[in-house]
């Protein structure tokens, strides 16, 4: 069972690795919440049933496990300003105004509130709206009504930023 597990951790960790990302702004914390990530699926492992895809389940996992991770957070400390350095994606450089455009992107996503922060996430997986719903536990519909607000809510928030005011 543990090997088992162990290469399905190894093959999805991306999955684990975009939610720490989405939800922590310093890599101390993004390694925090992976390792919390992983104990949480080893945890649920056995109850695992395979009515879903298994890429399905981790990511409602790693959702859940940074969601309650993000509220005790909040409550322990005031979350401080965010610096671009610490948005950079390694292996990914095709120039500097991509990494600009980046780094904008994930200082917006980190204004929203954790649900749309997973919605949003999960549109740029290009998972589908029955994906969507099925790992966040609402309707299609109310999939597309939540994305078309987060997509709103981050035009407002880049807009802005694009043209240096604030």
């Amino acid at each position: 069972m543990e090997q088992v597990f162990t290469k399905l951790i190894t093959e999805n960790q991306g999955i684990i690795h975009k939610v720490c990302n989405i939800y922590c702004k310093n890599e101390g914390d993004r390694a925090d919440l992976f390792q919390e990530i992983i104990l949480q699926l080893w945890k649920s492992y056995g109850s695992f049933q395979g009515r879903s895809k298994i890429s399905t389940w981790m990511y409602r996992i790693a959702l859940n496990t940074a969601i309650t991770s993000f509220r005790k957070q909040k409550k322990n400390k005031v979350q401080q300003q965010l610096s671009i350095q610490e948005f950079q994606i390694p292996d990914v450089r095709p120039d500097e105004d991509f990494e600009e455009k980046l780094a904008t992107l994930y200082q917006a996503i980190r204004q929203l509130s954790k649900v749309e922060r997973a919605v949003i996430m999960l549109y740029l997986e290009d998972k589908s709206y029955q994906e969507m719903a099925e790992i966040l536990g609402i309707s299609e519909s109310n999939v597309g009504v939540k994305l078309n607000r987060v997509k709103k809510k981050l035009k407002k928030i880049i807009k802005p930023e694009l043209y240096g005011v604030r």
